[in-house]
C-alpha cells in the first residue's frame, strides 16, 4: 500500500513542485542530491575531494526508452568527464553508470556501443567508470556488457547486491587480480525466488561476500552505511592483511558525513556516491518506493550525522 502511494507521488507534478520548493523538503533534496546541472555535481565534488573524500557521480536518469534519450545521456557523461579532467578531479573522482539510461531496456548492443565511449572518456581524464547494478533481471546483461567492456578498459567496476541468492557465486568470478567490485546491500524489491527477504538474512550474505571479495586478489569496494558492516570491513582488512590502498568504503551523498571523515581521518579511501541531474525528484522517491522501509533510512539520516 505504501509503495503504491509512493509511486502515486512520483508521477505527480504537483508534489514534485512542493517537494521542490517547501523549504524544508528542498534542504532534504539539497542533501541527498547535488544538484541539476553538470556545474552542481562539480562544485560537490571539489568540496568532497578538498575534504579528503573519493567520488563516484551518477547522471539521474534510468527510465530511457528512446535512442535519442540513451545518446542524451551518454554526451551528459563525456562532458562531465571533460570536465572533471579539466578541474583536475580525477583521479579522485569516477563515474557511475546505469546501463538502463544507455538504452539497455531495448537495445543492448546500443547501451554497450554508449558505455564503451564513456569508458574511454573516462581513461582520457585519467579515471574510470563503475557499473551500477539495477533489478536481477538485468543482472546477466550488465555483467555480459562488464565483461566485453574490460578487455579494452580491465578497471571498469562491478557492482554487486548481497540480497541476491547468486551473489557469492558472482563475488567468486569477479575476485581475480584487479577485478573492481562494490558490494552493496541492494535496494530494489525482488521475489523470494532470487533474493533473501529478511534483513537478518541479507546481513549474513553481505558478511559471506566481504569474506571472499576481501581474501581475494580483487579490489573490494564496500558500500555500506551499516556500523555493523564497517566494523566488519575493518576486522577483516586486518584478518586479511588489507592495507588501506587495497579496498575502499563507499557511501552515499549527505549520509553519514561525520563517519565518512572519521574513516578518511583514518586513512582508508572513503567513496562519496553523488547523484545529479534533472530527476532527481523521480530518483528519491524510486529509492523510497523500491523499500518503503528506506523512508526510515532517510528520516534517521535527516537527524543523524554520524
Amino acid at each position: 500500500m505504501l509503495r503504491s502511494v509512493i509511486l502515486a507521488a512520483s508521477r505527480s507534478s504537483q508534489v514534485e513542485r512542493l517537494v521542490a520548493t517547501a523549504p524544508y523538503t528542498r534542504d532534504v533534496v539539497r542533501r541527498f542530491v547535488a544538484g541539476a546541472a553538470t556545474d552542481d555535481a562539480l562544485r560537490a565534488t571539489r568540496g568532497l575531494v578538498d575534504d579528503g573524500l573519493a567520488v563516484t557521480l551518477d547522471h539521474l536518469g534510468e527510465d530511457t526508452v528512446r535512442p535519442e534519450q540513451a545518446t542524451a545521456t551518454r554526451d551528459e557523461y563525456l562532458k562531465l568527464l571533460k570536465m572533471l579532467g579539466v578541474a583536475g578531479l580525477t583521479p579522485a573522482a569516477e563515474v557511475s553508470v546505469k546501463l538502463s539510461a544507455l538504452g539497455q531496456m531495448f537495445d543492448e548492443q546500443l547501451a554497450y556501443d554508449n558505455a564503451r565511449a564513456i569508458c574511454a572518456a573516462a581513461d582520457a581524464a585519467g579515471t574510470t567508470v563503475t557499473l551500477d547494478m539495477e533489478d536481477h533481471t538485468t543482472t546477466d546483461s550488465t555483467l555480459e556488457v562488464l565483461s566485453r567492456l574490460r578487455k579494452d578498459f580491465p578497471s571498469t567496476g562491478a557492482v554487486l547486491q548481497a540480497y541476491l541468492r547468486r551473489t557469492e557465486s558472482d563475488c567468486r568470478e569477479l575476485s581475480s587480480a584487479g577485478s573492481r567490485v562494490r558490494l552493496c546491500k541492494g535496494a530494489y524489491k525482488e521475489p523470494e525466488s532470487v533474493a533473501y527477504q529478511s534483513a537478518r538474512e541479507v546481513d549474513k550474505s553481505y558478511v559471506r561476500c566481504m569474506n571472499i571479495l576481501m581474501s581475494g586478489d580483487g579490489y573490494p569496494m564496500l558500500a555500506t552505511h551499516d556500523p555493523r558492516m564497517i566494523a566488519i570491513g575493518e576486522d577483516r582488512a586486518r584478518w586479511f592483511d588489507r592495507g588501506p590502498e587495497r579496498f575502499e568504503f563507499q557511501m552515499l551523498y549527505g549520509i553519514r558525513p561525520e563517519e565518512q571523515a572519521r574513516l578518511a581521518g583514518e586513512g582508508y579511501t572513503v567513496r562519496t556516491y553523488v547523484p545529479y541531474g534533472d530527476e532527481w525528484y523521480g530518483y528519491l522517491m524510486r529509492r523510497l518506493a523500491e523499500r518503503p522501509a528506506n523512508l526510515v533510512f532517510f528520516g534517521r539520516a535527516l537527524i543523524s550525522k554520524k
